[in-house]
């Protein structure tokens, strides 16, 4: 009740990112649900067991989504005088999942009514039954199963979120004091075991071997999620290289500090980037016709991977607002702190670009030949 009360009181922006995640959730439960209905249609088709691997993709893209909104929600945060009425951290880390759950489960009920109607189970409103053949509303639908996919991203959401947003022992002096994010080398050899599994199982097209092509780009997907921190930590040091200036060093000191929060959403749009390239370097001399499912697949997955992205830019330039107080206040002109949001913004285009194309060209190598 006082995550719905919460909920219902917040801010508009965070009440726009809830109900982006809702529709993230709604438009993934009707994915699952659709790869449901395909299996019970062509029981003898062993590619429904390929179509549900490939609802992974969205699938993780918004549990992450999710967990972001949770950890940048102002109604979630430690303040003075919670403590005194029994709001202490794991309660508040409590009340952050039931959050998530209460968003991620609004939006499964969207989805399960949106496909009862499309397939003609619901009558009274427009486009009854729009969907029918594709949906297969010959076969029942079964409970069990639509109620298990359907509890997949409130479930899962739910449980990251309660594992990001534990309370952990304060040692900020040890966080501060390290180099580069220790991911880096760990980041690297996944992305270099992705791209092997990926020419090992492909056969000159993806369509060939579908389910070793998906292992592998999940696992370059999850080392450019642990290389995106250590990356955006060099590009920090890259600006503060060669006798910097006051800008350089203002810009490069910044993304020092940011990189552990703004690495890992950096990472994982460059892991969605060097897919889109390899499907367009894969399939561009013979265009592959996109089913509607398929659209709202890759839709999904681009949207809630832009808009993690944009909340935790926000995160974090909430974060340093008090130290850009503190040098307005000091006499530093506001042109100094515009040249170097604008060189952060200019490095990390000119290092992640590359890397997004060199990732994308490897992984389409094996796919063209």
């Amino acid at each position: 009740m006082l995550a719905l009360r919460l909920a219902r009181g917040a801010h508009p922006l965070v009440l726009l990112r809830r109900l982006m995640v809702a529709a993230a959730s709604a438009g993934v439960g009707f994915l699952l649900l659709c790869t449901l209905m395909y299996a019970l249609s062509h029981p003898e088709d062993s590619a429904a067991v390929v179509r549900l691997l490939w609802c992974g993709l969205p699938l993780a893209t918004t549990v992450y989504l999710a967990v972001t909104v949770a950890r940048t929600d102002p109604g979630t945060r430690p303040r003075p005088g919670l403590f005194a009425v029994g709001l202490g951290p794991f309660r508040l880390c409590a009340l952050a999942a039931a959050s998530t759950a209460l968003t991620c489960t609004l939006g499964s009920m969207v989805a399960l009514l949106f496909f009862l109607h499309l397939r003609g189970d619901l009558s009274g409103l427009p486009f009854d039954g729009a969907a029918a053949g594709m949906l297969a509303a010959e076969q029942p639908l079964p409970l069990p199963a639509t109620l298990t996919l359907l509890a997949l991203v409130p479930l899962l959401a739910t449980v990251a979120t309660a594992v990001v947003l534990r309370p952990r022992a304060a040692a900020p002096d040890a966080e501060e004091s390290s180099g580069t994010p220790g991911g880096l080398p760990w980041g690297i050899t996944l992305v270099a075991l992705g791209l092997a599994v990926e020419t090992y199982t492909s056969d000159g097209r993806a369509d060939d071997r579908p389910a070793g092509v998906l292992a592998g780009w999940a696992l370059t997907a999850v080392g450019l999620w642990l290389v995106g921190p250590g990356v955006t930590h060099l590009c920090g040091r890259l600006l503060q290289s060669v006798r910097p200036g006051a800008t350089r060093l203002l810009a490069g000191r910044i993304l020092m500090a940011e990189s552990r929060r703004l690495g890992p959403p950096l990472g994982v749009m460059c892991a969605v980037a060097s897919g889109a390239v390899t499907a367009t370097a894969a399939y561009g001399s013979a265009p592959q016709p996109w089913s509607p499912l398929t659209t709202l697949g890759a839709t999904l997955v681009v949207v809630c991977t832009a808009t993690t992205l944009l909340t935790t830019a926000i995160e974090v330039r909430g974060a340093r607002s008090e130290a850009t107080t503190a040098l307005r206040i000091v006499g530093a002109p506001a042109t100094i702190l515009r040249r170097a949001a604008a060189l952060r913004a200019g490095v990390l285009v000119t290092v992640f670009v590359p890397l997004t194309l060199t990732v994308g060209a490897l992984a389409a190598a094996p796919l063209t030949r």
